[in-house]
């Protein structure tokens, strides 16, 4: 063992992602180094053959090509195109229901696609020009569904949950549910802010939007399909009638069925979504591997150990670590993407929180929660670029950044309750 080696590993790394370079190849390159200087070449090598296979054979793996082609397949057949109009029957006529229909409508597009930017560009292109056209301010138009779209991150199927569940090794199935709080915690809070607005300041937000009658009928008719989907994935899934991974594969098969039977389902569709997918999962499992490459490095030379043994002897209970953990991940959240920032923290963070006897499921939603902040936090705020890639005649990156700020005070308030109420998340596992 050699703690000082894991030092200046974690050192050379943070350099890299300065630096720019890809968060996989950083990884890997440390990791390699890392072994290479501790124990020889043979260890190395041995790691860097080894590694790949045991990472991508795991079982609950296979659930995020599933859950992605899920997504992927009901977004280019346009089964999710009555998310936002359902949404908006039952929830234009409160002050501010556009903007509360867009992000319940999040929600919905969330429940298939397991990806904040998806969500996002595929509510973004529906909402936006819709609010600017009913007196919305573009700013709050645009910010609040890039707020919104990071709920696709925690309302499950999410692509970062299975992927803690993985590294974590704990229930992918626990934390998938326990998101389900903390998401319907997140769009509450966001109604909340927008309802405060409308009625404060109707010159940014109108109070009321005009609904056409009749139009509930034929909204519903159209989600019908998506909604009959959704309830047979995760009434199955929270039902223990099959696992995370079983969930993934019905809900594939199911969506390609729901769009060959309403006529949607073309080669076109069909060929967009698997290239979509294959692209999405193999970029996933290089970054999984190279994370699990850096994890075996920290344990050969003691790192891990001697960070929980600090920890302990600091005595920090169990708000000041949870305060240094929010505060670390909010700053990585300001420069690195939420995969990246999860895998390179997981290996140093789990061993300290396993130490302080921590609800692993608990830690696994909070840190999805705390990712997706990162999604809008400037300077990357990835659901930022997006809303300005599918709504650039709107808002500029500064507008849209400006517009998301009441949703961010939001997502703190949101993380002090789930840090001070632990069964927000751990209420509905528990039902299990």
């Amino acid at each position: 063992m050699s703690v000082e080696t894991g030092i200046w590993g974690v050192v050379a790394l943070g350099v890299l992602l300065l630096l720019r370079l890809p968060v996989a190849l950083a990884l890997i390159i440390v990791s390699f180094s890392g072994i290479l200087s501790m124990i020889g070449l043979k260890p190395a090598l041995g790691v860097l053959a080894n590694t790949p296979y045991s990472f991508v054979a795991s079982w609950t793996m296979s659930a995020v090509p599933m859950f992605l082609l899920m997504g992927f397949v009901a977004f280019h057949t346009g089964l999710t195109g009555g998310l936002f109009d359902a949404a908006k029957v039952f929830l234009a006529r409160l002050p501010g229901g556009l903007a509360i229909s867009s992000i319940f409508a999040c929600s919905g597009f969330a429940a298939l696609s397991g990806s904040s930017v998806a969500t996002a560009a595929a509510m973004g292109r529906i909402a936006i020009p819709e609010m600017v056209n009913a007196g919305y301010r573009p700013s709050i138009a645009a910010g609040s569904i890039a707020a919104g779209g990071t709920i696709g991150a925690l309302i499950p199927p999410s692509i970062l949950m299975i992927i803690y569940g993985i590294i974590a090794e704990t229930s992918v199935t626990q934390v998938f549910i326990g998101g389900v709080g903390i998401g319907i915690a997140t769009a509450i809070s966001y109604t909340i802010v927008v309802l405060i607005i409308s009625l404060t300041r109707p010159d940014i937000i109108p109070p009321r939007a005009k609904v056409e009658a009749g139009e509930g009928a034929r909204v519903f008719v159209r989600l019908l399909p998506i909604a009959v989907l959704i309830a047979i994935v995760f009434g199955g899934l929270f039902a223990g009638l099959f696992t995370a991974t079983e969930a993934g594969a019905v809900g594939a098969l199911g969506t390609v069925i729901v769009a060959a039977a309403t006529g949607r389902l073309s080669r076109q569709a069909i060929a967009r979504s698997l290239i979509e997918t294959v692209t999405t999962t193999g970029s996933l499992l290089i970054i999984g591997i190279a994370a699990t490459m850096f994890t075996r490095f920290l344990g050969l030379s003691g790192l891990q150990n001697f960070i929980a043994q600090a920890v302990s002897n600091a005595e920090l209970g169990y708000v000041g670590l949870m305060v240094i953990i929010v505060l670390i991940y909010l700053a990585l959240g300001t420069f690195m993407e939420p995969f990246g920032a999860m895998l390179v923290t997981l290996p140093v963070f789990l061993p300290v929180l396993e130490a302080q006897h921590i609800d692993l499921v608990w830690f696994g939603v909070l840190v999805v929660k705390l990712l997706e902040i990162g999604m809008i936090t400037p300077p990357v705020g990835l659901n930022v670029f997006v809303i300005r890639n599918v709504a650039h005649q709107y808002a500029s990156v500064m507008q849209i950044f400006k517009g998301v700020v009441p949703f961010l005070i939001a997502d703190i308030v949101v993380v002090a309750v789930v840090i001070a109420v632990p069964g927000l998340v751990l209420f509905l596992p528990g039902l299990l």
